[in-house]
């Protein structure tokens, strides 16, 4: 038997403890759906520095320039323009030295290949020190970045990080490349591990400037179509290696390689589509508008 009195108290208890229940569960769902609670920023790059681990990339420009490493760059001319612009990523080891008139000397941003990393540590007190306020973001398979102790280049970038503490290191996550793997596969309706290829640097790149960018100006990359064009200009591959491949020769020979080329001209056809979605725009050369049944 359960007396009026103890009925009332019962009551009393519930409702006091229902307000408490429910903030609770709230509480608890937010940090299950929202792990940016404990961490805010783009959650497929994360810090490379001690006792920093779990820190995301935490960077939103409302205008990027995204300057590719192309020929196309010599004798731009767009160097004071692209410096405007109010976040500027460039990617690997493309130098500003020298090439300022064309490309411009500001470098908010430099998107890293795995295998671009020991040319950024043979001249590590540019990259490191005398660029510390760059942040870098590297990207590379998960033999060389695991963080067990047998990633080859994440032990070199977590050295890295040691040494200069300043220095803002991320790199692209297991699952974001995993993420990158199937926007190909939706684009191209190809496999890319079964095709043979490799993601370029430029695809993370563009990927980075679209979660990153409000609008993305890009400079110096060509379309797709470009190198099958009569008139189209030879330049190097890259602007600041003039005695070295022309870019159309390479693109073609990584186009029809079997195992481990990029596909730079499939990737160029499916920056067209994205430009359709996003407010990219592309310079030096211009890309015409392509219609969407294209």
């Amino acid at each position: 038997y359960t007396s009026p009195t103890q009925m009332l108290r019962w009551l009393c208890l519930l409702s006091l403890s229902l307000p408490l229940l429910f903030w609770f569960g709230h509480v608890i769902t937010r940090t299950e759906l929202s792990p940016a609670g404990r961490s805010t920023g783009l959650k497929g790059y994360t810090r490379i520095a001690p006792g920093r681990m779990h820190q995301f990339l935490d960077m939103h420009c409302s205008q990027c320039a995204l300057v590719s490493s192309s020929g196309q760059m010599i004798r731009a001319g767009v160097g004071e323009e692209i410096d405007k612009i109010e976040c500027v990523i460039r990617m690997n080891n493309a130098p500003t030295a020298g090439y300022k008139k064309d490309v411009g000397s500001r470098t908010s941003v430099r998107v890293v290949s795995h295998t671009s990393v020991p040319l950024l540590v043979k001249n590590e007190l540019y990259y490191f020190r005398q660029s510390a306020d760059t942040t870098y973001v590297f990207w590379g398979p998960e033999r060389n970045m695991r963080q067990d102790g047998k990633g080859r280049i994440f032990n070199t970038l977590l050295k890295i990080a040691k040494k200069y503490p300043s220095v803002r290191i991320y790199v692209v996550t297991r699952e974001k490349i995993q993420y990158c793997d199937r926007m190909f596969q939706k684009e191209t309706g190809k496999n890319r591990m079964k095709t043979g290829a490799y993601l370029s640097t430029g695809f993370f790149t563009m990927i980075l400037a679209i979660d990153m960018c409000d609008s993305v100006h890009v400079y110096g990359m060509i379309d797709n179509n470009y190198c099958s064009r009569a008139n189209h200009s030879v330049v190097p591959y890259h602007y600041y290696e003039k005695n070295r491949i022309n870019e159309c020769k390479m693109y073609r020979v990584h186009e029809g390689t079997q195992r481990g080329g990029h596909r730079f001209i499939t990737e160029k056809a499916i920056y067209a589509k994205w430009a359709r979605r996003h407010r990219i725009d592309f310079k030096h050369p211009t890309w015409k508008r392509q219609d969407d049944h294209d």
